[in-house]
């Protein structure tokens, strides 16, 4: 086990890598990733822990995310199927009637944010209708940091307060919590953060000029003329919904709307078994006359999810090499045995996204380790659930090395660290629960 001082000096160096790498350099997140590997590794032979039980950490910390690994995939074939069968078209079309109003990205805000709840996956909402704000938003020249961070925003407060969330659910469970309690608890700084969020993005208002409402009607024409905007395209988000409300898993879910939306897709097209396989692997590739259509709808693939992919690995092997080398857990313990309880919840579940880059991990170690704290200090369980949803589940969004960061980017094709500033109800939550549990307001103790 190592020291405290050599385990800070080493989240203190990896963290730098990282920074210093991506921000000072622009490098993808691979490649300080990989030296950081490469320095666990010499620490931990330093340690006299052998090769074989680093190498089977490693193993181990990438195999916790296959789940997540799998989802990517079929996410990237539902993309090229929602293409195929004009889901995503149909839903650009009508889009295109937001940019009549003057407060685009809070209406952005507010969609995703109800989609979100409806279908509790924030991912899935960020690949299905953040994609066609993004696309929208391009097309009109809107600022596509802003309007990614209004998606990002959206889309994980449904995922933070659905009770069909998976993080929700696990954050209630892993400290023994009722699921409509924990909700219901954490209205007191969601519901701040959420009206915050939207009066911050009243300050981006958006013009529609004579020219651009003219711009406007082109682009509805040309996606008319592609053959792809029909009203049964909808069934595809109709069918999601359903799913999402009977508790489907999220996988069998992803492949039923892929089968689904491919049915469809023959109603108005008659792609080929070989073209169909090629446009699922490597994504759909427009067929308009205009070059500006074409860039909206080239999405989706399996192909476009290996960048994401080979980086969850990379970020997941580092997170299990932390845990071989015994720098989390020493961390862990140091902070375990420390006063203010919630805040340094909220601190662990910060720490463990930007170090382990999983939002899984982040609930599940904090739930753990503080579970029984909260208990001794007379703390209701329900104040650390919401810790670990308003510093955990929403922070992973903001780590360029995270699955959900990197997910996000590779879908929307906008740089989380571009986005970042824009993301505010990710930003304003934690911060909201810190002012909580420093405070004590709303912090409901035992009998």
């Amino acid at each position: 086990m190592p020291s405290i001082s050599e385990s800070l000096l080493i989240v203190v160096m990896i963290v730098g890598i990282m920074s210093l790498s991506m921000i000072g350099f622009g490098s993808v997140p691979h490649i300080p990733i990989m030296i950081s590997i490469l320095l666990l590794v010499l620490f931990g032979l330093f340690k006299k822990i052998s090769f074989k039980e680093l190498q089977e950490g490693m193993t181990q910390g990438a195999a916790s995310g296959m789940t997540a690994i799998f989802i990517f995939l079929f996410i990237g074939v539902l993309i090229s199927a929602f293409m195929l069968s004009g889901t995503i078209p149909t839903l650009m079309f009508y889009g295109m009637y937001l940019t009549d109003f003057p407060f685009f990205f809070t209406a952005v805000f507010a969609i995703t944010a109800v989609i979100g709840i409806s279908i509790g996956s924030s991912l899935t909402t960020v690949a299905t209708v953040g994609v066609v704000f993004i696309s929208i938003a391009g097309s009109r020249d809107f600022s596509l940091a802003v309007t990614a961070g209004a998606i990002v925003s959206g889309a994980f407060f449904g995922d933070k307060m659905s009770p069909l969330s998976d993080t929700t659910n696990l954050a209630s469970s892993v400290v023994g919590v009722d699921l409509f309690t924990h909700i219901r608890h954490m209205s007191w700084t969601t519901i701040p953060a959420f009206v915050l969020t939207a009066i911050l993005f009243l300050l981006f208002p958006t013009s529609q000029s004579a020219a651009g409402a003219e711009g406007i009607t082109v682009i509805k024409d040309q996606l008319m003329d592609t053959g792809l905007v029909h009203l049964y395209s909808l069934l595809p988000i109709v069918l999601l919904f359903i799913f999402a409300a009977k508790k489907v898993p999220a996988l069998l879910t992803l492949i039923t709307a892929i089968l689904f939306s491919v049915a469809i897709s023959y109603i108005h097209s008659s792609t080929s078994l070989s073209e169909l396989f090629q446009i699922l692997f490597s994504g759909y590739t427009g067929v308009s006359d205009s070059d500006q259509i074409n860039q909206l709808l080239n999405r989706g693939g399996m192909e476009s999810m290996m960048f994401t992919i080979s980086l969850v690995f990379l970020a997941l092997g580092l997170g299990g090499l932390l845990f071989t080398t015994g720098v989390i857990p020493k961390i862990f313990a140091q902070i375990k045995e420390s006063k203010g309880t919630l805040v340094k919840a909220a601190g662990t579940a910060i720490g463990t996204n930007i170090l382990i880059g999983e939002q899984y991990l982040s609930i599940l170690l904090t739930g753990e380790t503080f579970a029984h704290r909260v208990d001794a200090e007379k703390i209701e369980r329900k104040n650390l659930s919401r810790v670990l949803e308003d510093a955990g589940t929403v922070i992973n969004p903001l780590v360029p090395w995270g699955v959900c960061g990197v997910f996000i980017t590779g879908v929307l094709g906008v740089e989380v660290l571009d986005y970042l500033p824009f993301a505010f109800f990710c930003l304003i939550s934690p911060v909201i629960t810190l002012i909580y549990s420093l405070t004590g307001w709303t912090v409901t103790k035992t009998d």
